[in-house]
């Protein structure tokens, strides 16, 4: 036998026994909203949420079996009632958490402070901040949710339905005459949001315009001289269960384009403020109370995608 001849049968032999060793799994690297790489060797298996808005992403990414603890104000979609509560963005019931063993915390940057989460990072548990701030962020989300889930095809037709959806509305509203829009979260303190936020986004597929978009704070508060310096031809209120009547405190300032025009709307909080999946249907209504704004008399037909 020759040298080369043994060269090659040592060298299949040495292929053959390596194809017998099993492939080691690559592990799962995404980024988070907070720009860091967030890192799992299998997909994550138990799941805890600390924001409503993530709660409802991971839903709809294919992850509900996965989800073993969540804030207490996730209440959507209904089955979430029946998982265990742990604790608020106030307050974490940290041995809850620690006792569940979670080997992924989705997380809101506005949410728990840093000051409660650095336990559990030290820890070693992964944590994936998410913040959407425009609508084609959603998507994204969802995408690298379903990654580290390991549901990447139900994540991919949950992004792609919102995208064409948010499209169909984009071209339909796209040349609309634009309104100027006071858009009130609370009135006491009279809170609004700026131009960070993901519903000066939604506002603007309509045609809306914030008129407070400018302002360095995510969640302002403002004066009712404010207002009306700025004077809106649109407000419209985040109800909220119990609170319908957030609108009346503006039926005495005449001076306001908006109370002259009758153009004064609740919209849907919880579909509105959090950046989830559900906000594509926010928007929906949202670019239907503004086009009846333009045209009070008429019935404005959203079309479907």
């Amino acid at each position: 036998m020759t040298h080369t001849t043994s060269l090659i049968r040592g060298a299949a032999l040495l292929l053959s026994l390596l194809s017998c060793v099993p492939t080691l799994a690559a592990d799962i690297s995404v980024r988070d909203d907070q720009g860091q790489i967030v890192t799992l060797k299998t997909p994550a298996r138990r799941v805890i949420s600390l924001a409503p808005h993530v709660t409802e992403l991971l839903y709809a990414a294919g992850g509900g079996k996965q989800l073993i603890g969540v804030d207490e104000n996730s209440d959507y979609p209904p089955q979430v009632k029946a998982v265990p509560k742990v604790g608020n963005f106030r307050a974490l019931d940290m041995e809850r958490i620690i006792a569940a063993r979670p080997d992924l915390l989705l997380v809101w940057l506005h949410g728990p402070s840093e000051r409660q989460l650095a336990p559990l990072r030290r820890l070693g548990i992964p944590l994936f901040y998410s913040q959407p701030q425009r609508l084609a962020d959603i998507p994204s989300n969802l995408r690298r949710i379903g990654q580290l889930l390991g549901s990447e095809e139900q994540a991919e037709q949950a992004a792609r339905r919102f995208e064409q959806d948010s499209n169909a509305l984009r071209l339909q509203f796209r040349n609309k005459p634009r309104l100027r829009v006071f858009y009130q979260v609370w009135d006491k303190p009279l809170y609004t949001l700026n131009g960070e936020h993901i519903v000066s986004d939604a506002l603007a597929l309509c045609g809306g315009i914030n008129i407070f978009a400018s302002l360095p704070v995510t969640a302002p508060i403002v004066s009712d001289e404010a207002v009306l310096a700025a004077n809106p031809e649109v407000i419209l209120s985040a109800a909220v269960r119990g609170r319908d009547n957030l609108l009346t405190h503006w039926q005495g300032m005449p001076a306001l384009d908006a109370v002259q025009q009758q153009r004064l709307y609740p919209v849907n909080g919880d579909l509105l403020n959090r950046p989830g999946p559900r906000l594509i249907q926010g928007t929906r209504q949202l670019c239907q109370t503004l086009d009846r704004a333009r045209h009070p008399h008429s019935k404005t037909e959203i079309k479907q995608p």
